[in-house]
């Protein structure tokens, strides 16, 4: 199978995972979507455990690149801060999905330990980031920049869920504007 195939792959469990989480992730759906037979999947993923850690770990990874490039292509940190929280928003705009990561950090008791690890991988990514940009931007004392970040981290994904459950992106924005008037975010 061509590396085309596992890149179609991990896209459409991606966009499963984002809607109906690691317990979605169904070898026959995922093989209709992309075109091929279900077995075809076994040859670059032999179980749904693997699949499940792969497509996390690529999350994960594409989200860090993002931060560093939103880092590169804007030095200001106040203004990463600020623009933070349209990486969580994006999902939403695609058919009222969310974080993949998060949604499988909800199902947490059912992974498998090699899933585990990759969607703790990924807020350890975004905390590890906001300690650096709010370390930069210098808006806390160094001894609670660990605590804000997780802080960020957890009131953006939460304001994700709120609005995804509501199908209601507007949501989305108005609390995280409630949350730059709170002084969390940088207005």
């Amino acid at each position: 199978m061509s590396s085309g195939a596992k890149e179609a792959i991990l896209a459409a469990a991606k966009r499963t995972a984002q809607a109906h989480g690691y317990g979605g992730l169904s070898f026959r759906d995922l093989a209709e979507e992309v075109g091929i037979k279900a077995a075809s999947i076994y040859h670059h993923f032999p179980s749904k455990a693997e699949l499940g850690a792969a497509v996390a770990k690529r999350y994960w990874e594409d989200t860090a690149a993002q931060l560093e490039a939103m880092l590169s292509d804007n030095p200001d940190p106040l203004r990463c801060l600020s623009q933070y929280p349209e990486l969580f928003r994006t999902a939403l705009t695609r058919s009222n999905r969310i974080c993949l990561c998060s949604f499988m950090a909800a199902e947490y008791d059912d992974l498998p330990a090699t899933v585990r690890k990759e969607v703790q991988a990924f807020a350890d990514v975004n905390v590890a980031w906001l300690v650096k940009v709010l370390s930069a931007a210098a808006v806390v004392g160094p001894e609670h920049i660990q605590t804000r970040a997780r802080a960020i981290f957890a009131a953006v994904a939460g304001a994700q869920l709120m609005a995804r459950s509501r199908s209601d992106i507007a949501l989305f924005d108005t609390v995280i504007e409630s949350y730059r008037a709170a002084g969390l975010l940088p207005a």
